[in-house]
């Protein structure tokens, strides 16, 4: 799935979001809707994970949808 594809199913994909990033709050992620760059950041900063990895998790993620 493509992240074009995510608005679509954004309730399913915020769920796992939401388990695999349980200290962003549902503002944070209803704030990074539609942007995955945004969104990207905000779990760098918040986790202290590389840009790369975090890429590799949230493309895992969306392969889970």
């Amino acid at each position: 799935m493509n992240w074009e594809q995510v608005q679509g199913k954004w309730t399913e994909f915020k769920g796992k979001l939401r388990e695999q990033y349980g200290d962003l709050s549902d503002d944070e992620v209803e704030q990074a809707r539609g942007n995955r760059e945004q969104l990207e950041g905000m779990i760098e900063q918040k986790y202290g994970k590389t840009k790369e990895t975090v890429r590799t998790e949230i493309d895992r993620l969306l392969s889970e949808i």
